[in-house]
């Protein structure tokens, strides 16, 4: 079978430090007070001021790594903008693809806006969880594929660079955004949620994948133990977004108030990571996590001079 042929620059897969943003629905929705149905960032695109407040989060960290001398990758506010969702949110298939693509425009727009020869930017068109991003839901990863494939496609078909599946919980669905993606010719990178265990339920991570994987949606302390020390497989983990509070899942599910976290002992955590596995490259935050939190993370890895080594290494 042929192999589909990839056009995409992906300069993250070089080398050098990329950052990634933060918690964008808990950012909204404790720090800027706006109402988020279902945890929709992307209803923003279509109220009135929406887009002005999204721009604005994203140059809060677009500053970051241009004081920096970074690149980053720059995320669409689309986690819940596929099908399921879209019903609960009163979105049609075609009001779907179109919200999509306009969230992507808004990162082109950045990107001409604010890239450099050494801030590069990549944007990464975002995928959610059909279901809940704690709980399992997708059973077989045909399913999977089956339902992720028109937000791929509309991505496909706009000016990203990549899609990222965030919040991952099942192995399942994790093939089948690989899978989707594969044959629409877009690199993927899936990100998995642990429990504070660090361990996902079930099986092997999936096959297939053409970017990366990434660990989202948990503290360095809950998964840290089950990456080891540079076994082979911890080379294919390219992106780490963690949780700012070391609460678990169902913990944070009853939390009414924020848990911050202390941003720079996150920033100690990530230092320890980027020492011990010298792949990781793509660095942000998850629920709770802010700019404060990467700019943190960022002075904690990238001064410390662990980037600067492995810009030059072909790892």
């Amino acid at each position: 079978m042929n192999r589909p042929v990839y056009r995409h620059c992906l300069p993250q897969l070089e080398g050098g430090l990329f950052l990634s943003d933060g918690g964008i629905e808990t950012t909204l929705i404790f720090h800027d007070g706006i109402k988020l149905p279902h945890f929709a960032a992307f209803v923003l695109m279509d109220s009135e001021g929406g887009p002005q407040t999204l721009r604005r989060y994203y140059e809060s960290y677009l500053a970051i790594a241009r004081s920096r001398g970074v690149g980053m990758v720059l995320e669409s506010p689309t986690w819940r903008a596929s099908a399921d969702w879209g019903v609960k949110l009163g979105y049609d298939r075609a009001e779907l693809r179109r919200v999509n693509l306009k969230s992507i425009e808004l990162l082109q727009a950045l990107r001409e806006r604010w890239q450099s020869p050494a801030t590069p930017l990549v944007i990464s068109g975002a995928i959610g969880p059909r279901g809940d991003g704690y709980k399992a839901g997708i059973a077989t990863a045909a399913e999977a594929e089956d339902y992720h494939a028109e937000q791929i496609a509309t991505f496909a078909d706009s000016a990203a660079d990549m899609v990222c599946a965030y919040t991952m919980n099942s192995i399942a669905e994790g093939i089948g955004v690989a899978n989707a993606a594969r044959k629409l010719a877009m690199p993927a990178a899936i990100s998995f949620t642990v429990a504070t265990h660090g361990r996902l339920a079930t099986g092997e991570a999936p096959e297939g994948c053409q970017a990366c994987y990434m660990i989202n949606g948990a503290r360095p302390t809950h998964f840290a133990p089950s990456l080891g020390r540079g076994e082979a497989w911890t080379r294919r983990i390219l992106g780490i977004k963690a949780n700012a509070s070391r609460k678990s899942h169902a913990e944070l599910d009853e939390a009414t108030e924020l848990d911050a976290g202390d941003p720079v002992e996150l920033g100690r955590q990530y230092r320890v990571l980027a020492r011990r596995h010298p792949a990781l490259r793509v660095l942000g935050g998850c629920c709770g996590t802010d700019h404060r939190h990467v700019a943190a993370i960022c002075d904690a890895v990238h001064g410390a001079g662990r980037f600067r080594v492995l810009s030059n290494d072909a790892a």
